[in-house]
């Protein structure tokens, strides 16, 4: 291939800078590759939350993924779809002769937002079947309370945050000395829109089983 040719189609294409969203000040997370701007669509990037908040440290744990949901003349727009946190971290929180206790949960905030959360605690030593039942149902009810009380935008804020993990903890180490709570994952099902239509086609599915 002649180097003209080379020249011509990388000129074809245009880079785009990736913006998080409003929620994360739209922040600059990266940057991508084109010829149309429909290619940049559903595209998605990573990055940390200590790149994206003013405090450095354990927030680098936190592995963020948005995706690109609308493209202007030089930059791409994101959404948030999940938080993760990082496998080393989570391996370094294990110890013998204690126990792990995790539960996934799905909820819906006030803005009908379709969330699953996957909280963990790491016990001082190991806790017996209805120790760990306790904390598990603990886990479960404070995660479905945040949800019932909060946009999806505070619930998030509350996990990167450590609000939430906290709180677990202050209830559960009082069923078992507890070494450490995290969310080890926070993912987003569906947005309002999509929860919508789910519900409405559900609607219709039961009104034609009702006419039968």
């Amino acid at each position: 291939m002649s180097e003209r040719s080379v020249s011509k189609k990388s000129q074809q294409k245009r880079w785009y800078t990736v913006l998080a969203p409003e929620q994360f000040d739209r922040q600059e997370i990266g940057e991508t590759v084109a010829k149309e701007p429909e290619q940049v669509l559903d595209r998605t990037v990573e990055t940390t939350y200590g790149e994206l908040s003013d405090e450095q440290g354990g927030e680098n744990n936190v592995k963020l993924t948005f995706q690109v949901n609308d493209v202007g003349s030089d930059s791409a727009y994101t959404e948030f779809t999940k938080a993760e946190l990082a496998r080393d971290y989570l391996r370094s929180l294990v110890r013998r002769g204690s126990s792990k206790i995790k539960a996934v949960i799905t909820v819906r905030t006030t803005d009908d937002y379709r969330v699953q959360l996957q909280p963990v605690a790491f016990t001082t030593k190991r806790a017996d079947q209805s120790q760990q039942k306790a904390i598990r149902r603990t886990m479960i009810d404070l995660v479905e309370d945040a949800a019932e009380d909060n946009t999806f935008e505070d619930l998030l804020d509350s996990v990167l945050e450590g609000r939430l993990s906290s709180a677990i903890y202050g209830e559960a180490k009082t069923i078992y000395p507890l070494r450490r709570v995290e969310v080890q994952k926070l993912t987003v099902e569906a947005a309002p829109e999509e929860v919508q239509a789910e519900e409405e086609t559900s609607v219709e599915v039961e009104e034609e089983d009702v006419e039968v």
